[in-house]
């Protein structure tokens, strides 16, 4: 009986009716002879409540609804939501359906309100988009139905307490998957860059033929043999390529909802795939006031599942990045010349200043790439026209960092650093296009 009550709800259609009558029948105390109308009325409103009472609870049939979730959902993408809808019941009826989202996204009015026939099934999507990795967590699915009598509505509950993790953006991998391996690489922003000469890797000594690169005759071979010998070469493979992550306070600043950290990780997710897929090795770190997250740089079947892993588990702290213990664990862990991304971000040319003794001595080492961040936010700012003594003075400020940012890349091109200065959201593009690009030329 608890379970029953519960599950009725009165519907605004009942009080409407309700509202009318009781008005009718304050009207029958100044004309009596509306009371008898007023009395019917009641009968056949108390009828048809019992009725739509015996309609929803007592016939056979019912509502079904499920939500389809995905494995996982991708960080910073939108990720596609199903609700299936049925009704067995032996008439049409009206469907309001509430939907408990995970709190992340405080998103507290979603409905959706429909119709239904008899037998019928409906199909409805709609799209989230996570900002933050970790478990999110959906509550009930919550159908009230209603006869077409609408007197009352009853509730169903579905799908309860489901949770699901919010991974780094997957979605990307499998976009940038197919992009780097394209003939149109241009019809997404990445750039198809000509390879300038060849890699240097021997593979064996063979006899010469016509068309032979006659800089790579082997005299030694030619004179031992009596005919020309030339060296053969293959394209280099097998490099390591290491992401590595600053989880400081720097990275903590948001654009779009996503923090650089979590824009750092979904590239970094990327370029090991597309790493993989070239025949280097791919591995990765993140560091701030200590080294963690380590992954070594392999080229196996498990990489990118063991990357992908370490890389949702990542847990910020935010603090003062420590740059030379950063230099001082690649030094003793790092024996062969590998290519460093390292994703950080300064914001004034001080800050640099401060890091760039470091810098210069892993680039001595390897090859390193800077890549930061430009402030989208400040350069939107600067393209204002101000109206006031104070707004000019604001957008002097903002052009002053803007042009700073300008001056750090200047800065480390001085001393041999390879630089990346994107907008966020073109990050993972200016990533890929910054490895093709090191890889045609031959750096590593």
């Amino acid at each position: 009986m608890k379970k029953f009550l519960f599950n009725i709800f009165l519907a605004k259609r009942f009080f409407f009716v309700l509202t009318c009558l009781v008005i009718g029948f304050l009207i029958s105390y100044m004309y009596p002879h509306v009371l008898g109308v007023m009395k019917l009325l009641l009968y056949f409103f108390l009828l048809f409540f019992l009725v739509d009472i015996i309609l929803m609870f007592a016939s056979k049939g019912g509502v079904h609804a499920s939500r389809l979730l995905p494995e996982k959902l991708s960080n910073g993408d939108e990720n596609q939501i199903k609700i299936i809808l049925s009704n067995s019941y032996l008439f049409p009826v009206q469907l309001k359906v509430l939907d408990e989202i995970p709190h992340q996204f405080q998103k507290r009015d979603f409905v959706i309100n429909t119709t239904l026939g008899k037998g019928m099934e409906k199909q409805y999507t709609y799209q989230l988009r996570p900002t933050t990795r970790g478990l999110y967590s959906f509550g009930d699915l919550i159908v009230f139905s209603k006869s077409p009598i609408g007197f009352i509505s009853k509730k169903y509950s579905f799908d309860h307490n489901k949770s699901v993790p919010v991974y780094p953006s997957f979605l990307q991998l499998r976009k940038y998957d197919l992009m780097a391996f394209s003939d149109r690489l241009f019809e997404y922003g990445l750039k198809k860059i000509r390879r300038i000469g060849h890699t240097m890797e021997f593979e064996q000594i063979k006899d010469y033929v016509q068309g032979d690169d006659i800089r790579n005759i082997n005299w030694k071979a030619t004179a031992k043999k009596g005919q020309l010998m030339v060296n053969q070469y293959q394209d280099e493979k097998s490099q390591p390529i290491y992401s590595i992550i600053d989880k400081g306070r720097v990275m903590k600043m948001p654009f779009n909802g996503l923090s650089l950290l979590d824009y750092a990780i979904n590239s970094s997710l990327v370029i090991s795939n597309i790493a993989l897929k070239k025949q280097d090795k791919a591995g990765m770190f993140t560091f701030s006031n200590k080294i963690e997250n380590r992954v070594v740089a392999e080229r196996r079947s498990s990489q990118m599942n063991l990357i992908l892993e370490t890389l949702y588990n990542i847990e910020t702290n935010f603090v003062e990045s420590d740059f030379s213990r950063l230099y001082v664990d690649i030094k003793r862990n790092l024996n062969h010349r590998s290519l460093l991304l390292l994703y950080t971000n300064f914001e004034t040319l001080d800050a640099l200043q401060r890091q760039l003794p470091y810098l210069q001595a892993l680039a001595k080492q390897h090859l390193l790439v800077v890549i930061f961040f430009e402030n989208t936010e400040l350069i939107k700012f600067t393209k204002d026209i101000p109206n006031t003594t104070l707004g000019i003075f604001e957008k002097t400020i903002a052009e002053k960092f803007v042009y700073e940012k300008k001056l750090i890349v200047n800065e480390l091109r001085k001393h041999g650093i390879q630089t990346i200065l994107t907008k966020p959201e073109n990050l993972t593009i200016n990533t890929i296009n910054k490895y093709l690009e090191i890889k045609a030329r031959g750096l590593i």
